[in-house]
């Protein structure tokens, strides 16, 4: 689909021009072909009752019949074909124009070999009208392709109607002949100009809603995801046709602290140059008060898609990933940010530069502000946000004690995460995975995964993971040197990676299902009327805070 100088009959519709609506546009093929294959179906079974009912004989093996099915699965065609995987716009169109015409031309023969009636011409007509008029609201297209199509398909039908008249019954007048012509060539001229008018239209409203959602200059195409701050929509520069990534603050966010958080995100993220870190390319706000910004389009997937794809990764893969990770994390530990929402889905592997396996860190959406951190908080003094089985021990007691540490205790669960294909803790509530946080030991890697892990690696999760934040690697570069001096057993290098990518080639570009639930949750709890509690007791019990189950929401 990336062949943006492909001639297409569709090439002035912009809004089809992309991707995503060349994806619209398939859908919409197949969705007309399985309405065509159920309306001609039925009709077929109403025909074969009536047969059988009248005592015709051979019901199911007459030739008109055979054709009906035939006409039923030549629309079903168009249906199959389009389901299979995205298609460039020429693929779209050929497969259009075939089965229009296939269609039309087992129509054309069905009325050759219906029972012999006086006008066959008007038997077709109001069949034919049916089939144009559902193309055109089914089907987005430019008016000039849905006039071509009226012509093309109407065609094969209108000529052999005609021609099964001649010669015309005994006794007809030339005025009835002419009669019949005037009366057949006005109501075709007025339908395929009606076809033609209703693709105007939804052109035009089609058109009208692109334009509604161009973004200062960037163009919204789809919607590829939804966080906890946010909408993300694939995009383009208006003038660069540069692919971007553009998120969103939706009306029912746009709250003056969720806009205050939101615009902060973008400002201090935008301070951020490190090549493991997403990069932010504007921002801006609508006439109409939506916030937004721009960053990179990322190719790859997640961590948390590769585990749940693939299940547990090699050390090597694990320890590339978090070296690249504590280098974007030092950056901005350097400049005074911290991230506050470390996991799987937020660290993406992606094909960047040339390169593949490139770790990305995404969404600095809960970030906080050290420098600023004086000032008025906007998460507020009585709750704290994070993802439950990577928020660490004191961000459930004190929010206002998170510091660069506790982004540490995220990263090294998304460490083990990785290599152990399970979460470090995990229960059937919020409270339970809260409680786990601040008094379980975790299990070594090693037994959790039933297999040796490297003694220092095991060491450098285990102590990211530690209860107390004096026992944690106290900074990210620090970390990143003891990661860089593990032994690893295998290494992942640029022919591994390369394997990888090549083979999950088929999964990595299949087609994203619409609204995809996110498996991790963000946590906002009430901390006004918690109990005191210390951070090392050994049993969980009422000492925990109170989370409300109504507060969590999905990122």
């Amino acid at each position: 689909m990336n062949a943006p100088e492909e001639r297409s009959l569709y090439a002035d519709l912009p809004s089809l021009a992309s991707e995503g609506g060349v994806r619209f546009l398939q859908q919409r093929l197949g969705l007309f072909g399985l309405v065509g294959s159920v309306v001609v179906g039925v009709l077929l079974a109403f025909r074969t009752v009536a047969r059988i009912a009248t005592s015709q004989p051979d019901p199911l093996l007459h030739p008109s019949m055979i054709l009906h099915l035939l006409g039923s699965l030549v629309l079903l065609a168009a249906w199959v074909l389009c389901r299979k995987g995205p298609k460039s716009r020429r693929s779209v169109e050929r497969i259009e124009t075939v089965v229009l015409l296939a269609s039309a031309s087992v129509y054309a023969a069905m009325i050759v070999l219906s029972p012999a009636v006086d006008y066959p011409v008007l038997a077709a007509l109001p069949f034919l009208t049916l089939g144009v008029m559902a193309r055109a609201v089914l089907v987005p297209s430019t008016p000039g392709r849905t006039a071509f199509l009226v012509m093309l398909t109407s065609a094969p039908v209108l000529a052999v109607a005609f021609l099964a008249h001649v010669p015309p019954p005994p006794g007809e007048s030339d005025s009835t002949r002419i009669a019949v012509a005037v009366s057949v060539a006005i109501w075709w001229v007025l339908s395929a100009a009606l076809a033609t008018v209703t693709s105007h239209v939804i052109y035009g409203l089609r058109r009208e809603a692109r334009e509604a959602r161009l973004l200062g200059s960037y163009v919204l195409e789809e919607k590829i995801g939804q966080g906890g701050m946010g909408v993300v929509y694939r995009a383009r520069h208006a003038s660069l046709r540069r692919p971007a990534a553009v998120k969103l603050l939706p009306a029912s966010k746009a709250g003056e602290q969720a806009l205050a958080r939101f615009e902060r995100e973008v400002r201090l993220t935008a301070r951020l140059s490190h090549p493991n870190t997403v990069t932010v390319f504007d921002y801006g706000r609508t006439p109409d008060g939506i916030f937004y910004y721009a960053m990179e389009l990322l190719d790859g997937a997640t961590v948390e898609q590769i585990v749940e794809h693939d299940g547990a990764q090699p050390v090597a893969r694990v320890l590339h990933v978090l070296v690249a990770m504590a280098g974007a994390l030092a950056e901005a530990h350097d400049v005074g940010l911290i991230h506050r929402d470390i996991k799987p889905a937020n660290v993406m592997l992606c094909r960047h530069g040339g390169e593949v396996d490139v770790p990305k860190l995404l969404d600095f959406g809960l970030v906080k502000d050290l420098v600023a951190s004086a000032g008025p908080s906007i998460t507020g003094a009585n709750t704290i946000t994070g993802t439950p089985l990577y928020l660490a021990p004191e961000a459930v007691l004190s929010p206002r004690g998170v510091d660069l540490r506790s982004d540490l205790y995220a990263l090294g669960a998304v460490g083990y995460f990785m290599l152990t294909g399970t979460h470090v803790f995990d229960g059937d509530s919020v409270v339970e995975v809260c409680g786990q946080h601040l008094h379980e030991a975790p299990e070594p890697p090693g037994d959790r995964l039933g297999k040796p892990v490297p003694e220092d690696f095991a060491g450098i999760l285990l102590d990211c993971l530690a209860k107390n934040p004096e026992d944690r690697p106290q900074s990210a570069r620090a970390l990143k040197q003891r990661l860089q001096a593990c032994l690893c057993p295998s290494p992942w290098g640029v022919e591994e990676a390369r394997a990888w990518w090549e083979a999950s080639e088929p999964w990595l570009r299949r087609e994203p299902s619409e609204g995809q639930p996110v498996s991790q949750s963000t946590l906002d709890v009430d901390l006004g009327r918690r109990s005191p509690i210390s951070l090392f007791p050994s049993p969980v019990g009422p000492s925990c805070p109170t989370v409300s189950p109504r507060l969590l929401r999905r990122t």
